[in-house]
């Protein structure tokens, strides 16, 4: 996948513009955001705007003046016969960009002088998340009838699965918000705004489009789905992937790697399977497999995470502090926030805000309580809520065994594990409002929640504990200056009757896989670790993207094997 390439001259021509900047009031419409972008391009004197057409590209709210909220567009310019009718450097001295729509055909990358292998099995993708999801569906597209595993059930088995823990307590340790279909992303907000630069990047949207998500994930500067649309997603890409001569195994545990002669045979819990390759989308929660990385001929490195508590808000109260007299304007919809402070001890910052969410009750091993975000598509609930996390150094870890990674996953165990004693047990979330916590150091909670109720697994299951029985006392001091930092900058934001829940311990994998250029586990050649499990990513987008880049390394190594 590339762009177009552009002469150092500046003279390179293309056959389209970016029109940036349209700035239009609530209560305009879109037509104004496209009409405004052709008197643009009228006042440049470039060309003739009867010969273009324009189309709506990126939209975003902005919000720093609260008595004039504007909607921030930026429009497409392009020529309607297709020609290449803008000169670069006159575009840019008009104030526009230059644009080319990035190849999206994702096919196997030849260089025409190597000589793929065949694969002498198909290749298995372990893992239904995004990463998994997007490497074994090219890999299906091209013909490659990948085998794609996970530890979990499917979509419906799972819903039913996070139902049960949710009302009963009673935990699947397999089957749950952390795995099965769709991973973790498909109990959550859906979000899909990436940091990354890639082209794959719109391969991503323009998929999930085609499977169910609404289409102003193409347009929305921070898309996205929702966790009932992404599960109709997750089940429509993985008939797909079905149909296109993949096969799908559910509950099905990796257990261990071992090379053959014609490959890999890879331990289940359903038995033994035949590969050529190996796919490692594992998911940020699979400590057991990083256990049985670290203790097999893998390099599995340790690195930064962060942990700390999901704070929860009055949603309409979080549209104020947002949007001030302008909340709850049908074009604005529930507000969002991010924030972070650099300058304390530890770095400090907001992380998976859910508008209009709840928390969900996110364990999956035993004995322990664990916190994450989630949000419907119509981000209508009553609360808001996002975890406010901590920086964790791999310098702070502490070893087990002689090993940071396990000191990492033994870190992250004992906060769960705590938080589950602090809750009572019956996996009840420990929760103190933020005004205890403020005003005690995180040591007392004495205060019941009032106008902010916890909303995790129904608000029904939840008990009075300071953080400090749950957060070590590095995370209790930082988390405090962060909370106040936050007010300033969000006005309301440490309010008294906020309230925290414990524990958020999965914000990232504690481990990194190490891998190589051809994106091989290094030492183990047709092993590829991907995704955010693996290190390599930092939530659906990044990861999906990872996905892909490790399907076009297979394909780029082996033609499709003739099994199936």
């Amino acid at each position: 996948m590339s762009f177009k390439p552009t002469p150092a001259d500046g003279k390179a021509r293309f056959s389209a513009a970016v029109i940036e900047g349209i700035s239009i009031p609530l209560g305009a419409t879109e037509d104004d955001a496209l009409n405004s972008a052709v008197k643009k391009m009228k006042r440049s004197g470039l060309i003739n705007t009867e010969s273009l057409h324009f189309r709506l590209y990126k939209k975003s709210v902005d919000a720093r003046h609260k008595k004039d909220i504007r909607l921030v567009y930026s429009v497409i310019c392009s020529s309607v016969s297709g020609a290449a009718v803008f000169r670069e450097d006159r575009l840019r001295a008009a104030g526009f960009k230059p644009y080319s729509a990035p190849s999206l055909d994702i096919s196997p990358e030849r260089d025409g002088v190597s000589r793929p292998t065949k694969l002498a099995h198909r290749p298995l993708v372990v893992g239904m998340g995004p990463a998994g999801l997007f490497c074994a569906y090219v890999l299906a597209k091209n013909g490659y009838a990948p085998l794609l595993i996970d530890r979990g059930g499917d979509v419906s088995d799972r819903v039913d699965a996070v139902e049960k823990f949710v009302s009963c307590g009673m935990l699947d340790t397999e089957c749950n918000v952390q795995f099965g279909a769709g991973g973790a992303g498909t109990f959550s907000d859906g979000k899909l705004l990436t940091r990354i630069s890639d082209p794959r990047c719109a391969y991503v949207m323009e998929t999930l489009v085609k499977f169910g998500a609404p289409e102003d994930i193409t347009l929305l500067a921070k898309p996205h789905v929702g966790t009932d649309v992404l599960r109709v997603v997750v089940q429509n890409m993985l008939d797909s992937i079905e149909n296109l001569g993949g096969t799908l195994m559910y509950r099905t545990r990796l257990e261990g790697i071992s090379r053959t002669d014609a490959g890999f045979a890879v331990a289940t819990s359903r038995g033994k399977l035949a590969a050529g390759a190996v796919v490692l989308a594992i998911g940020n929660a699979a400590r057991d497999t990083f256990k049985m990385l670290l203790e097999g001929n893998f390099v599995v490195e340790p690195k930064p995470i962060s942990v700390g508590a999901r704070i929860e808000h009055l949603r309409e109260d979080i549209d104020i502090a947002v949007y001030g007299d302008n909340h709850g304007h049908p074009q604005l919809g529930a507000a969002e926030y991010h924030l972070s402070d650099t300058t304390l001890e530890r770095g400090v910052y907001t992380f998976c805000m859910c508008p209009g969410g709840e928390v969900m009750a996110a364990a999956s091993e035993e004995g322990g309580v664990v916190v994450n975000g989630m949000s419907y598509r119509a981000r209508d609930g009553k609360n808001s809520n996002s975890a406010v996390a901590v920086s964790v150094g791999v310098d702070d870890i502490e070893s087990v065994n002689g090993s940071k990674v396990l000191g990492a996953i033994e870190l992250q165990r004992k906060i769960e594990r705590a938080a589950f004693a602090a809750g009572g047990g019956d996996y009840c979330v420990p929760v103190q409002t933020v005004g205890d916590f403020l005003s005690g150091d995180g040591r007392t909670a004495r205060t019941m929640p009032t106008r902010v109720q916890p909303s995790y697994r129904g608000g029904e299951h939840f008990s009075l504990a300071p953080m400090s029985e749950v957060l070590p006392e590095f995370v209790i001091k930082n988390l405090a200056a962060g909370l106040r930092s936050f007010d300033r900058k969000l006005k309301g934001f440490a309010s008294p009757d906020a309230v925290l829940s414990a524990a958020e311990t999965r914000t990232s994998s504690p481990v990194r896989i190490m891998r190589g250029e051809n994106l091989c586990a290094v030492g183990n050649a047709g092993v590829y670790p991907c995704g955010e499990g693996a290190g390599y990513a930092g939530g659906i987008t990044s990861a999906a993207v990872d996905g892909i880049k490790v399907a076009q390394a297979i394909m780029r190594t082996y033609n499709p094997s003739d099994l199936r």
